[in-house]
This record gives structure tokens, sequence and C-alpha cells, in this order.
């Protein structure tokens, strides 16, 4: 893992899935350096420190690509927004529910995402999921190679991340190279659909999922009988219940076990693992509708997968990093020793020889992006060659 800021696991964190997102090593020491003595300081102070310095160079990046745009060098100017999308998230996402200003940086940062991906010609778009009277937002890849309906995966957020997060870090171009599709869906409870429309996060996940199923079934590139799911991190709790109810999916797959997050939850209450994001019990009481801690632990008594997984009866991956210090190791164990049904389970632990121990496999993640993305297309019907 690289810690440029040695005292600060959660702005490590946040660096670390920069760098995995495209982000300039030049351009992140440049964000970073000024920020040391901000990392010590309380999250109020430290995240308004860190977005100054990385909204900054997103503006920077953003004026020069409207330069390129007048002088028509439109790849050039693609690249430059696609940063600065990345630089505005990162800042975003650090920042505490309702702080003056987060919407509007949020919406800086879809603007700037859609002109990058617009301009750099990029095999993704935005796609919107009939879902309780409004929508999920999603980005769709499509698969590369193939003649008439591919297999899909969709590709599902955990707690604090974004479809757009999950886009950059690679597995759906890295699928679409296999001839498999991706759906990447911001979920209740993360991206769009809690920033914009006030959706909360639902331990019941097969209710959103369902949704996603019966929309893929009306597009006509993608073979309904191949449908698969993958979930990071508290998706690897979200995606098992998924597959679990709702049968149409045909393979399922977490980034991260996450078997038991009650648990998890109790002992963070306890000072024990280490947090995604600042401003923590601010944050999990926003994204599951809670009123205040107690009443979030009540919902979180939920968030587990004991007597769930026997249901699922297709092949399932389970992948974690060896040295996660979120998500303790014992409960990718558990999770694959519950797939009794499944006809093919796989237990996959990242080590320190092909990287990717950390949670999620944040601190280096193609190796494991290429495994997770072999194993889907092996499953599925791509291709790996």
């Amino acid at each position: 893992m690289f810690r440029y800021f040695p005292t600060n696991y959660v702005w490590n964190l946040s660096v670390d899935l920069a760098l995995e997102m495209g982000g300039r090593i030049g351009e992140i020491e440049a964000m970073c350096a000024p920020l040391h003595d901000a990392a010590r300081q309380p999250d109020a102070a430290g995240t308004q420190a860190f977005r100054d310095t990385w909204s900054s160079m997103a503006d920077k990046l953003s004026g020069l690509a409207r330069e390129d745009e007048a002088a028509q060098r439109l790849f050039s100017a693609g690249e430059k927004y696609n940063r600065a999308a990345t630089y505005y998230l990162t800042c975003e996402r650090l920042q505490a529910h309702g702080a003056p200003g987060r919407e509007a940086l949020y919406f800086r940062f879809l603007d700037t995402f859609a002109r990058g991906i617009q301009l750099s010609g990029e095999n993704c778009k935005r796609v919107e999921i009939p879902y309780e009277g409004t929508h999920l937002s999603a980005l769709f890849v499509q698969a590369e190679g193939v003649s008439g309906p591919a297999p899909v995966l969709v590709q599902v957020n955990g707690l604090d991340s974004t479809k757009e997060m999950k886009y950059r870090v690679g597995l759906p171009a890295w699928l679409a190279k296999r001839g498999v599709s991706s759906l990447i869906v911001d979920q209740p409870g993360t991206g769009e659909a809690l920033r914009l429309q006030g959706l909360t996060a639902r331990y019941d996940s097969e209710h959103w999922a369902s949704r996603v199923v019966d929309y893929l079934e009306t597009c006509p590139q993608v073979d309904a009988s191949r449908i698969g799911m993958e979930g990071v991190s508290l998706g690897g709790y979200y995606c098992p219940r998924a597959v679990a109810f709702e049968p149409r999916f045909a393979c399922g797959v977490v980034w991260g076990a996450n078997h038991d997050w009650r648990d998890v939850q109790k002992r963070r209450l306890e000072k024990e693992g280490d947090f995604p994001v600042p401003h923590y019990w601010s944050h999990v009481c926003w994204v599951w509708g809670a009123r205040d801690i107690d009443d979030f632990m009540s919902i979180a008594e939920s968030v587990h997968l004991d007597g769930v997984l026997e249901r699922i009866k297709v092949p399932f991956l389970v992948t974690h990093g060896e040295k996660d210090s979120q998500i303790p190791l014992k409960w990718a164990h558990r999770t694959y020793e519950q797939l009794v049904n499944s006809p093919d389970r796989q237990l996959k632990i990242f080590t320190e020889r092909e990287g990717g121990v950390q949670h999620s496999s944040f601190d280096n993640s193609i190796n494991a992006g290429h495994y997770i993305a072999d194993w889907v297309a092996e499953t599925l019907g791509g291709r790996t060659f």
C-alpha cells in the first residue's frame, strides 16, 4: 500500500484510489505536498484543506482542457477532463454530508466526467434504469468483438464508492476485451442515487437488483441468460444477497468479502479496524437513512449473510486481500464455506506475490481485476485470448 500520509489511512486510501483511477503521480505529489500538517488535523479542518488543493488542480486541468478544445485538440482535452473528474470525485468523497458546496462539487464532477468520456471517445454510455418512480443511473460498457447479444456483468458499489470510480479502476474495460459487457450501477445508498435522489441503502439488495435485471432483459445487446453480478467492499454483502434471492443471475463475484457487516460495525464502535471515510458515523447514518448511531446499529443487524448463501445455486467467486485492514479475512472464508449449493464455488486470496492485498485490492488492482475478469469470461462464455 502506498502511504503518502503515514498517520492517515483514509487519505492514503483516497490517494491510492486516485492513482488506480488514472491520476498522474506528478499531479498527486503537487496536491499532497502541502497537506502533511492537515493530514493530522480533525476531519473538518483536514478534509477542507484536502478539497482546496485537489479541486484547485482539477480546476486547472479543466482550464487547460478548454484551451485544447478551442484548438480542436479534443483527445488531449478529453484526457485532461478525465483526470480532473477523478480529482473532483476524490475530494468530494471525503467531505461530510451537508458540507457547504459539496453538492455543487459533485455536479461539477459529473459534468467533467461526461465531457471527458465524450471527447476521449470512450466505450462508455450513461443509462437510466426505472426504479420506484424515479431511476438508478448507470454506465454501460459494450463488449468488444461480439456479434449479437453478449453476456454482461452488473457491478455495484460499496459503502462510499460510485459507478465512475469502478469504471475508472478498469474492470469494465478488461471485461470488454474479453467479450463481456458491463453495467456499473449507482444503487440506493451510493453515488447519484444517494446524493441527488435521496435513495438510501437497504439490506434487501434484491429489491433494486431485480429491477436492474428487468432493465437488462429489454436490451437487445444483452444475452439475458448470461447476466452476472459483482460487488466491491460492502458490495461483497449486496451482491451475494441479490444473487441468492434473484434467480436470473447466472453467477456472482465479490471483490472483498463482507459476510457480516453488523459485526464490523460493532468492532468499529470499539475502535477496531480502519474507517474508509472521514466523518464515518455521520456518513453511515446518511447512507442508511438512520436518525442516529443507535438507529443505524439497529439497521445494521440485518446486514449479514448467515442463512442466505445456501440459496445460491450458480457459480460464485469470493476474493479478498490477504492484509485487508477494514474487513477481516475470516469473513471471506465464512462466505465461501456457506456457498454449499453453488455448483462452482471458488475462493481466491490475493497475496503479496500478485498484489492487491489490501481492502478490495485498492492498493494494486490490476492483477486482481484481471483474475476476476478471466473468471467471469470463463463462466459467462466470454474469452480470455
